[in-house]
């Protein structure tokens, strides 16, 4: 099997990112954005996607925490286009529930090619750990928008923004895992014969 890895480097006036990607692993992240919240999540997705991953971004972080956050998951997202391919043998689409105690999120993503986000995390706090809630919200249609996905996150309930953010992200990773698992099929699941 031909190893399903990227590696991406995005530098900008804002931000320092390089990402690298492999999506057949064991969980392993190192992931080092200066936003330790966000290195949390991160992590949690890698781990629960099973995917490997190792993130070092140097950002503005003076100004604010959006540029980091926002660069990164567009970084991410294009390092997960590349590993995915031409999608050629994927199962394509992938759904998920994630509970973190009281929490409970729900994902569902299709890796159409067809970039669209709708996010609903119904955070009520300004800031998690230093990074805005609604750059939490972004940093997961940027995702979507980088990787060419179709993607649809709703948190249904909790009563704590850190466990309803966690649960949100855990159950993209599982939704992730699932989509991009091989189905032992040669084709592009798509009656288009192509997915772009």
């Amino acid at each position: 099997m031909t190893p399903r890895t990227a590696t991406i480097a995005r530098k900008t006036a804002e931000t320092d990112v390089s990402v690298a990607l492999t999506l057949d692993g064991s969980g392993r992240a190192e992931v080092r954005t200066g936003l330790p919240f966000y290195d949390h999540m991160l992590g949690a997705l890698a781990k629960h996607a099973r995917f490997d991953l190792t993130i070092a971004c140097t950002g503005d972080l003076h100004v604010d925490d959006h540029h980091t956050v926002e660069d990164v998951a567009l970084a991410l997202g294009e390092a997960l286009l590349a590993a995915v391919g031409d999608r050629r043998g994927l199962r394509r689409f992938g759904a998920a529930h994630a509970p973190l105690d009281e929490a409970l999120a729900r994902v569902v993503v299709d890796l159409s090619g067809r970039p669209f986000a709708d996010v609903n995390l119904g955070l009520r706090r300004e800031s998690l750990g230093g990074v805005a809630c609604e750059n939490l919200g972004h940093a997961l249609r940027s995702l979507a928008m980088a990787a060419r996905m179709t993607l649809h996150v709703d948190v249904l309930k909790g009563e704590n923004d850190h466990h309803r953010a966690e649960a949100a992200f855990k159950a993209l990773a599982l939704a992730l895992r699932e989509a991009v698992a091989r189905d032992g099929h040669a084709d592009v699941p798509s009656t288009k014969g192509v997915l772009t």
